[in-house]
Order: C-alpha cells, then structure tokens, then sequence
C-alpha cells in the first residue's frame, strides 16, 4: 500500500523539485506581512493554498501533455498526464471558486497571471521548457501571489511591492544560477551572466532594505563559488531551499 502511494505521489507531483518553494515563499510572506487594524492571516487563505498549489499541477501535467502530444506518433503516450491534469484541475476549482464569492478581485489576479501561465504552456508545447525565458516568466506569478495573499488578509498592495520585489531578485536570480549548476555547467557565458546578475542585485536588495543586502550577499557568494565543484543534485536543491528560508525570514523580519 505504502509504495501503491508512493507511486500515485510521483505520477501526480511535478518533478520541478525548485518549484515548491517560489509557489510557497511568497504566498507564506503575504500572509504574514499583511498589517493594520484587523489585518493578518484569514482562514481563506487555506483554501487559495490549495488552490494555488493544485493549479499548479493541473497546468504542469497540461502543458506536459500538449508537449508529448505534439513530440510522439503515439497518441496514447501522454494519456498518463491526463488523470493528474483533471483531478487536480477539480480540486483547484473546489477551493478556489467558493472564494470568488467573497474576494470576486481574485478574477482580476488570474487575469493578470493568465498570460505568463500561457507563455510558459506555448514553451512547453514547443519542447522548449528548460530556456531561460521560460524560466524567467514563470517566475513574476509566483512573486505576485505575495500582493493577492497580503490584500487577502487585509493589507495594503503599497506595502507589498518591496518584498515582492525582493521575492522577484531572488528567484529571477535561481533561474541561471541552477543551470550554472546542472544542465549549463561548464559554461562561462551562463556563469558570467548569473555572477553579473547577483552582483547587480546586491545594491537592488539594498535599495529596498539596507539590511536585505545581506542574504543578496550570500546569493552572490553561492553563485560565484559553487559552481564547477561537482555539487551534486540533492545538494543543489538543499541550498535553494535554505536560501528561500532566509529570505522568507528576512522579508518577516525587515517588511
């Protein structure tokens, strides 16, 4: 029974292991930044979790079986992706819709995520999920749940925009540094490119909170000094785990 789950687990989960943590740092941050008279986690934000998180994986197994639609002579090859894409697509709009009843601007959200959602369907259709773009665009909705969850619980958007800027440096800046690590490492214009990047986002996390620099620096230095060590893969994942932990902290803690 228990590799029977297990293996249901692995059928219905993405294996974009780095994804777990740009969908909860920000959504966790807004939840607790949110500030003023009554404002501050909301009961409602458990049901837009789940949401958030199923409609993730609704579009994960969509977009992977347009893309093994387009790529195989067999049309039953990307049927394994189809279970996955409509359960979790229900359970996305059984917690999601009864919350349009009181928070209708939850439309609007979608509507504003809706192109980036596209974008990064259209790659994958094209086999084309590993460029640097498409990992770039997925990231701004990912950031923006930090706004939705904040208003959610009562705050005010003006006072969400610099750790959601905050969230924007760090995992925009995940996107080379990973494939310095895995699939471009070796290449010097990827690591140039990635150290250019946390080098520049130092004096940016700065310019948002003097003592955000900090954990920037810590980016900086991961990003110039593990590449081409032979870190492994399991490794690699533990840092940008502990690296979204500390910025999730140091959003708390400054904002």
């Amino acid at each position: 029974m228990a590799k029977k789950k297990r293996g249901v687990l692995r059928t219905w989960l993405p294996n974009q292991h780095g994804a777990w943590a740009m969908l909860a740092v920000p959504f966790v941050a807004g939840v607790f930044l949110a500030d003023g008279p009554g404002a501050g986690p909301r009961w409602a934000h458990l049901p837009l979790f789940a949401a958030w998180l199923t409609g993730y994986v609704a579009a994960f197994h969509v977009q992977q079986w347009l893309r093994l639609r387009r790529l195989s002579r067999n049309p039953r090859a990307p049927r394994r992706h189809v279970r996955p894409a409509l359960g979790s697509a229900a359970l996305c709009a059984a917690c999601g819709v009864p919350l349009l009843f009181g928070y209708p601007w939850l439309l609007l959200a979608a509507a504003c995520a809706a192109p980036f959602v596209a974008l990064n369907t259209w790659y994958a259709w094209r086999n084309r999920e590993r460029a640097l773009l498409n990992g770039l665009v997925a990231v701004v909705p990912a950031c923006g749940m930090l706004l939705v969850t904040l208003r959610m619980g009562g705050g005010d958007l003006a006072d969400g925009l610099r750790p959601a800027l905050a969230c924007l440096l760090f995992f925009v800046g995940t996107v080379p540094y990973v494939k310095t690590m895995i699939r471009e490492r070796g290449s010097r214009a990827y690591y140039r490119a990635s150290v250019t990047y946390h080098a520049l986002a130092v004096p940016a996390a700065y310019a948002l909170n003097p003592w955000l620099a900090v954990p920037f620096a810590a980016y900086l230095v991961r990003a110039a000094l593990l590449p081409g060590r032979g870190v492994k893969v399991p490794v690699v994942g533990a840092v940008e785990v502990v690296g979204a932990v500390l910025l999730l902290v140091a959003l708390l803690l400054l904002f």
